[in-house]
């Protein structure tokens, strides 16, 4: 473990979330599956800490985000949070308003791969952590439904208003986030929400058999490359272009850049150290 990336000791076990570690793809599951995995305040803060202690520690190479049960995510409980929140002063409400984009941050910016494996429902903030990650691997029983004006509130909730005009394009982000209504596997496939649609039941399997693809390849290169597809999304083509330089010029001295050459020359396949 390097001696800059953080102090402070790992946490476990996780009380609202399951973590599974497995040579270096870690696997953070959902658990709530009568609630279809709504989220609480104390779920919300422990993916929140979860990121931040994997992105700081020794990382995973790869991370797959799932739900247990019938769906993905159902979004924030009606009941405890909804509920709670009609209580709560202006300053209470932006810190949690502030905790949950801290979430979508996290995922947007942990120096690894997210693979999100969809299956029934993602709603609301559900949605936006499946939007928030790498990948997006669902069966033909996803549905993702951004609910935030059907409650009332902007469709911008979480950063959502960012990331889905980038994956989908404006015309369609609009119609998602004014309207509310369910988008099913089939167009999410069609308008390049989804990264990858499986047979029913298959989703988890093969969101894993990417994460560990992901995991044996050159692990620098792809937090370097997801670091770079985040920031240059509001860079000019001169910025990004002089960004793209020097990270590959600092790659360019690393182990598995030198390990490509060898292997190419010995006519083998390489060995990713992801250093």
């Amino acid at each position: 473990m390097s001696p800059f990336t953080g102090s402070a000791q790992r946490t476990a076990p996780w009380r609202h979330l399951e973590v599974r570690e497995e040579d270096g793809v870690t696997t953070v599951t959902l658990a709530r599956p009568a609630k279809l995995n709504a989220l609480t305040f104390e779920a919300y803060a422990d993916l929140r800490d979860l990121l931040a202690e994997l992105s700081h520690r020794e990382r995973p190479r790869a991370l797959v985000l799932a739900g247990e049960g019938r769906g993905f995510c159902s979004g924030g409980d009606v009941d405890e949070i909804i509920g709670a929140t009609l209580g709560m002063d202006t300053a209470r409400l932006l810190d949690f308003n502030r905790m949950t984009g801290q979430v979508v941050r996290a995922v947007r910016e942990a120096p690894f791969p997210v693979v999100a494996a969809v299956h029934g429902v993602a709603a609301g903030a559900g949605a936006v952590l499946a939007l928030a990650a790498d990948f997006r691997v669902a069966d033909p029983t996803a549905r993702f439904a951004f609910l935030f004006t059907k409650v009332g509130l902007s469709g911008g909730d979480m950063g959502a208003a960012y990331l889905l005009p980038r994956v989908v394009g404006l015309g369609h982000a609009t119609r998602i986030l004014m309207l509310g209504e369910p988008v099913r596997a089939p167009e999410a496939e069609r308008i390049g929400l989804l990264s990858q649609v499986v047979d029913e039941g298959e989703t988890q399997r093969a969101a894993r058999d990417l994460a560990r693809r992901l995991a044996d390849g050159p692990a620098l290169a792809h937090a370097q490359t997801k670091a770079l597809l985040t920031a240059e999304l509001d860079l000019p083509l001169a910025g990004a272009v002089e960004l793209d330089a020097a990270t590959q010029a600092l790659l360019m001295h690393g182990e598995d850049y030198k390990e490509f050459h060898a292997a190419f020359t010995a006519k083998r396949p390489p060995v990713w150290r992801g250093r």
